[in-house]
C-alpha cells in the first residue's frame, strides 16, 4: 500500500444527520472512493443538549464534518434542544480551522457560528435552479456547478460571514456558497441529492409544496432533466474539495497544528 493509500485509509469523516431522510446521498460514495471512515452522527429533533453535546465531542477528532440540512430553522434553538449545541461545536471547529462542510441547513449554522443571524428569507427556493459561481468560486471546488442547474430546498439566508468568500449565488439568493481557503465549504443548495432522496422529500413535504404553491410533478420533471447532471457536478466538487484538504496536509497548511494566527470567528 503507498504512503498516501495508508493516510486515505486511516481517514474519518463525520457526519451530522438530523433526519434519516436527508443522508450523504451521493457524497457516500466519494467518501468511501477515497477512503474515509463514514460516522454517522443524528442528532434529531427531540435529543437534549447534553445528548447532543456528548455525541458531537465523540466525533471532534474527525478529519472532516459534515453538517447535512434538516427542516427545522437554525432560530428555532428554543423549540429544539439539539441547535445551540451544535452551533457551538461548529464554532469551536471553526476556530481551529479544521476542515468543515456545511449543506443547506448545515450552511446555515456556519453562518451562526460564525456570528450571522440566520433569519426566513423572502419566499422558498424549491427546485433545480442555477448557482452562478464568483471569480472567487471558479477558482474552487463549487465551479463543477458553473451551468449545471442544482436542487434547492429551502427558504431561509442569512448575511455573509465577516470572515468568509462568496463562492456562488442564485438569482433568488446571493449567499449560495462561501468558504475560507481549501478547508471551510459552505452551500445552500443540496448537492448531494439522490432521486431516491428527492421522491422521499416530495412525499414528506406535500403539505409545505402545496402552501407555497409548488407542483410536485414539475418538481419530478425538473428532476429528469438535471438530476443526473447534478449528481455528477456534486461528486466532482466534493472530490476536489477533499482533494484540497490533502493538498493542504501535505504543504502543511491547515488543521489544528497550523502555525498560522487562526482567525476566531465572531461570536
Amino acid at each position: 500500500m503507498s504512503a498516501d493509500a495508508s493516510v486515505r485509509a486511516s481517514r474519518r469523516a463525520a457526519v451530522v444527520q438530523h433526519s434519516a431522510a436527508v443522508g450523504l446521498g451521493n457524497f457516500g460514495p466519494v467518501l468511501e472512493a477515497r477512503g474515509y471512515e463514514i460516522e454517522i452522527v443524528e442528532v434529531l429533533v427531540g435529543h437534549s443538549a447534553d445528548e447532543v453535546g456528548a455525541a458531537l465531542e465523540r466525533v471532534a477528532d474527525a478529519e472532516v464534518l459534515i453538517v447535512l440540512g434538516s427542516t427545522a430553522g437554525v432560530y428555532e434553538a428554543d423549540r429544539h434542544p439539539f441547535i445551540a449545541p451544535e452551533i457551538a461545536f461548529v464554532r469551536a471547529r471553526l476556530e481551529e480551522e479544521r476542515p468543515t462542510l456545511g449543506v443547506c441547513f448545515g450552511a446555515q449554522v456556519i453562518a451562526a457560528a460564525l456570528g450571522e443571524e440566520v433569519r426566513q428569507g423572502p419566499s422558498p427556493e424549491v427546485g433545480y435552479r442555477s448557482v452562478e459561481p464568483t471569480a472567487a468560486g471558479r477558482s474552487s471546488p463549487v465551479r463543477h456547478v458553473t451551468g449545471i442547474p442544482m436542487a434547492q430546498w429551502h427558504g431561509d439566508t442569512f448575511d455573509l460571514p465577516a470572515a468568509t468568500t462568496l463562492l456562488a449565488s442564485s438569482e433568488a439568493y446571493e449567499n449560495q456558497a462561501f468558504g475560507i481557503g481549501d478547508w471551510l465549504l459552505a452551500v445552500q443548495f443540496h448537492p448531494e441529492l439522490t432521486d431516491a432522496m428527492h421522491e422521499e422529500w416530495l412525499a414528506a413535504d406535500a403539505a409545505y409544496l402545496r402552501r407555497h404553491g409548488i407542483d410536485a410533478d414539475s418538481l419530478r420533471a425538473e428532476r429528469a432533466q438535471y438530476g443526473a447532471g447534478q449528481q455528477v457536478a456534486s461528486a466532482r466538487l466534493l472530490a476536489e474539495y477533499l482533494d484540497g484538504l490533502e493538498q493542504g496536509e501535505r504543504d502543511g497548511r491547515g488543521g489544528p497544528s497550523d502555525s498560522r494566527t487562526h482567525r476566531s470567528p465572531a461570536s
